[in-house]
């Protein structure tokens, strides 16, 4: 059996792809947790070495990837962020498009599932492939533009097992495409998109629900840059923000943590982290970085003072030593006058006593 490794999202960034292939097994499978495209400067390049690399591939849908295949079906408007047109004005767009919309929402595998964001806390594994099967057709299917016109939208937000299939299919894809906080009972939180310390006592992040029912598989994911690389026995979280500047992670899957192997590489910023981030979120991490700073700011100036105050003492010491140099010249001349004076003393009264005798 040949090894896999799971990756996370490429979005676009194919210079650091190569890097990272280039540290892998040639003959290894390779598990993509989807967003290979959108907002890194190559997506056209990357979405064709992907392609290039065959069976070796299975790679998840992720939203930017349905993004692209909305705007190509002309039910979306593109965003001044995407970097799309490479791949909308290809000469072999068509293809392009027909193998992305014929990608896997789900990939359950060796005891491993995959999607690209997360999995609501009432499905199991098996029903996740189920769901996401029956989204995976409509997408195939020759009346997939019209379908996608009708999947974006934040509504339903919660889990029902009575929904009509619009709206299962649309939930479905919001989970498995775009989730980071639910509650308990299933519904998505579409506003937060920090890490997993913005949890509030209702909302946690979707893999910390108690009583999951993936909790037997090991789920694999991307899309939570904020999140960072995260490791537990039955979890894997592989976006660590290649696009942002951080790195892109590579993990090999094993029925053991203990047998996994981290390979990751550094990538260049092509996006500041908070270009797409709302005013709120900006003020939080402003907020943040002031608090850190001040502590700094604080040892920085005591720094300064003791650097302040140690010259202050070197100079006084400097000072304090030159007098005391000027006092032991001082003295020893003093004492080297009070010395003449007892010598001239001394001949002065040696002369009067030789007088007296003489007279």
């Amino acid at each position: 059996m040949r090894d896999i490794y799971a990756i996370g999202d490429l979005q676009g960034c194919q210079t650091s792809f190569e890097q990272l292939l280039a540290r892998l097994p040639q003959d290894a499978d390779l598990w993509l947790a989807g967003d290979l495209v959108n907002r890194g400067p190559r997506s056209l390049d990357t979405l064709r070495q992907v392609i290039a690399l065959g069976d070796r591939v299975t790679t998840v849908l992720g939203n930017h990837d349905l993004h692209l295949l909305a705007v190509a079906a002309g039910v979306r408007q593109a965003h001044g962020s995407d970097t799309l047109d490479d791949i909308l004005n290809a000469p072999d767009r068509d293809a392009l498009i027909d193998w992305v919309r014929h990608l896997p929402l789900a990939h359950f595998a060796q005891g491993h599932l995959m999607v690209h964001a997360g999995v609501l806390p009432q499905w199991d594994a098996a029903q996740v492939v189920t769901l996401a099967r029956d989204v995976e057709q409509q997408l195939r299917g020759p009346a997939w533009k019209t379908f996608l016109s009708r999947m974006f939208g934040n509504q339903p937000d919660r889990w029902q097992d009575n929904l009509s299939d619009e709206d299962r299919q649309r939930l479905t894809i919001n989970a498995l495409t775009r989730m980071r906080f639910c509650t308990a009972d299933g519904r998505i939180d579409f506003k937060i998109k920090e890490g997993a310390d913005a949890a509030t006592g209702a909302l946690k992040p979707w893999f910390d629900i108690p009583g999951r029912r993936t909790a037997d598989v090991t789920v694999a994911f991307g899309h939570w840059s904020a999140l960072g690389l995260v490791m537990r026995d039955n979890l894997l979280a592989l976006d660590t923000g290649c696009v942002w500047g951080g790195q892109l992670t590579a993990v090999k899957l094993a029925s053991s943590p203990a047998a996994r192997e981290l390979i990751q590489v550094d990538c260049p910023r092509i996006h500041d982290p908070l270009a797409f981030a709302d005013d709120k979120t900006r003020n939080k991490v402003k907020k943040a970085d002031q608090a850190d700073d001040a502590p700094k700011a604080a040892k920085a100036a005591k720094s300064e003072k003791a650097e302040k105050a140690e010259k202050d003492g070197k100079a006084r010491n400097a000072v304090a030593g030159k007098l005391g140099k000027i006092r032991k010249i001082g003295k020893a001349e003093k004492t080297e006058k009070s010395a003449k004076a007892d010598k001239v003393d001394k001949r002065e009264r040696a002369e009067k006593g030789a007088k007296r005798k003489g007279n």
